[in-house]
């Protein structure tokens, strides 16, 4: 199925990803919550060199929190399509799962800021889970 591909509700923006890093996560901050107005928000990372904006990249907004942090979406529809981290060293984009079009066989390997998740929300699954980002383990 590779390249994957990817795009906004309404089709005007696209990207391919050639592969998908191992780092994907659900992200529970608030932030995330309230773009996405769900208990969380799934992304992939993969290396610059590996994703490309087919079209549409004229038609990305970009929304800057007071944090530093980024967020990439269709002007049209308002799909939430890319974060970028506060210290971003330019190496990965980290894109909305949610919006490949391509199925994938890689899965979501953490629950990422579980210190702020939504409180009507109960993790279920195994799968490890850290209070912010990847550096602090809950538990």
């Amino acid at each position: 199925m590779k390249p994957y591909k990817g795009s906004c509700l309404c089709g005007e923006v696209s990207y391919q990803v050639e592969k998908i890093e191992a780092k994907m996560g659900h992200c529970h901050c608030t932030m995330c919550r309230k773009f996405h107005g769900s208990a969380f928000a799934t992304f992939g990372e993969a290396k610059v060199e590996n994703f490309r904006w087919l079209k549409g990249e004229t038609k990305i907004e970009t929304y800057t929190a007071a944090n530093g942090t980024q967020r990439k979406f269709c002007r049209r529809c308002g799909a939430s399509l890319v974060f970028v981290p506060s210290n971003d060293a330019g190496e990965v984009v980290e894109f909305t799962l949610g919006t490949l079009d391509t199925p994938i066989q890689e899965r979501p390997d953490a629950h990422l800021f579980v210190g702020s998740k939504a409180d009507w929300f109960d993790i279920e699954d195994e799968l490890p889970q850290f209070d912010c980002g990847r550096n602090k383990a809950v538990g």
